[in-house]
């Protein structure tokens, strides 16, 4: 029987990790996040910063790049650590049910496991008050750096799948966090994940 895999994509500052943590809680599974790049370092030998910065988000790409998912006749740094993240990330769904956000692992997975792929979304007020009074970044241009940090996501996403980040019909959920809030909003993935593991 194949694990149920519970993947959260989510925008910057929609408190995604929150809600992906409070899921794994109420159902007792785990929830892999940080953990994910922690690994990438030890395996890599590259700072978990850098692994942060490169494993989830990009600038955009050049020709050859966007073309082949590799700079020009060579693996890039971050593609290394694409395949190290890859193979994690198949190496933890393989353990058991679990929920992992972010890091592309609704694609990953998708052709060997079960998902309930999940996207967390919020209103611009919302985000730019999380990543300034939560998160404490981006003091000085709130919108600025929102605006580039969703543009590095999707990028990456776009590059490295054959999907588009934040388009509904790659997800069996779409949520809004600032309509339904933090809570709510694991209730309902909770719920969801109780349905199709009973189905």
């Amino acid at each position: 029987m194949k694990n149920t895999i519970i993947t959260i994509s989510r925008q910057y500052g929609s408190a995604g990790r929150g809600i992906g943590h409070k899921v794994a809680e109420k159902l007792g599974i785990e929830c892999y996040d940080s953990q994910i790049i922690q690994k990438i370092a030890e395996e890599s030998g590259f700072d978990a910063e850098y692994v942060r910065q490169n494993s989830e988000g990009t600038a955009e790409p050049g020709f050859f790049a966007s073309l082949t998912g590799m700079d020009l006749f060579t693996y890039s740094n971050r593609d290394t650590i694409w395949i190290l993240q890859s193979k994690i990330i198949n190496e933890l769904a393989e353990k058991g049910p679990c929920v992992i956000v972010g890091r592309c692992a609704d694609y990953i997975l998708r052709d060997k496991y079960d998902l309930l792929r999940v996207f967390i979304y919020a209103d611009d007020k919302d985000r730019i008050r999380r990543i300034t009074e939560e998160y404490h970044e981006a003091d000085a241009h709130p919108e600025k750096h929102l605006v580039a940090n969703d543009k590095r996501r999707a990028t990456y996403y776009d590059l490295y799948t054959d999907q588009k980040f934040g388009d509904y019909h790659y997800y069996d959920l779409c949520l809004s966090s600032s309509v339904l809030g933090l809570d709510l909003c694991a209730d309902m993935i909770v719920q969801a994940y109780d349905k199709v593991t009973k189905e």
